[in-house]
């Protein structure tokens, strides 16, 4: 993993004069427009990257972003990887590991999820505060290397505070409704039963999705500090699953993007 992480890092490096990004970002599905926000200075796809996989769903566009916001220099995925893909946790937390050796130290990851919460409303967006972790593998699963982390990672605060109450700030500043809670994630890529749905209410989350969890550890295992939010795009009860579909998914997402798009905007700026 160290040597194929370096080879990488070589390349973009190569690629892009030696840009030292200090901010990551992921872009979940249907949020690849926030790319809108940055100042492209350059625009590498992922098939051309080495030791990178490839995007293979609908609303995850594929091409690394470089370039600012603001004075910040930023890096930003515009479409992630999932391990319903058929990707190892490896593969797709990669990524991340790269981004570490490039520069950053703080994470920006976002998602579409269903909503448990009854308070909730499709199209809420909700700050991430806390994840549970229900994949059946774990990205830090084998021999570990020191150069990354420590053998045994401590996850609290696995979503900085620090980072949270600047986006709280930025989002009654600019008038962005948001919610606050934890996100379970499971493997997919099917939709959860509405006894999945129920389940997940009562161990204490909020909402449930297919990705962010494994991102996360590996930027906690580099020290990376963190932030999230998920666009709630369903919601789990009868009437709200009946005809659920990854399309009702990124219509949901698109009418809230720009609000979306706007706090994680502000919070880079401001942070």
């Amino acid at each position: 993993m160290w040597e194929k992480v370096q080879e990488t890092v070589k390349f973009i490096q190569e690629r892009t004069d030696n840009f030292e990004p200090t901010i990551g970002i992921v872009l979940g599905s249907g949020l690849g427009n926030f790319i809108d926000e940055i100042e492209i200075t350059y625009k590498i796809p992922y098939h051309q990257i080495p030791n990178f996989p490839t995007s293979t769903v609908e609303g995850h566009k594929g091409n690394l972003i470089l370039g600012t916001i603001g004075s910040k220099k930023v890096i930003a995925m515009q479409g992630r990887f999932h391990y319903y893909e058929d990707y190892n946790m490896q593969q797709v937390t990669f990524p991340i590991r790269t981004m570490k050796f490039l520069g950053v130290d703080t994470l920006i990851v976002s998602n579409a999820s269903g909503g448990v919460n009854p308070s909730f409303q499709i199209g809420d967006i909700m700050i991430i505060k806390d994840h549970i972790n229900a994949f059946p593998e774990h990205p830090l699963r084998g021999k570990n290397d020191e150069r990354f982390g420590p053998r045994f990672l401590n996850m609290h605060n696995a979503y900085s505070p620090e980072l949270i109450a600047i986006a709280k700030q930025q989002a009654k500043t600019n008038d962005i409704p948001y919610k606050e809670g934890i996100y379970y994630g499971l493997q997919g890529p099917s939709f959860e039963t509405l006894a999945e749905y129920k389940m997940v209410r009562l161990v204490g989350a909020d909402c449930v999705g297919m990705s962010t969890v494994p991102e996360v550890i590996v930027a906690k295992h580099m020290d990376i500090s963190c932030f999230g939010i998920s666009i709630i795009s369903d919601m789990g009860n009868e009437e709200g699953i009946t005809n659920l579909s990854h399309q009702e998914v990124l219509n949901a997402v698109k009418k809230a993007e720009p609000k979306a798009n706007s706090l994680i905007k502000n919070l880079i700026i401001n942070t």
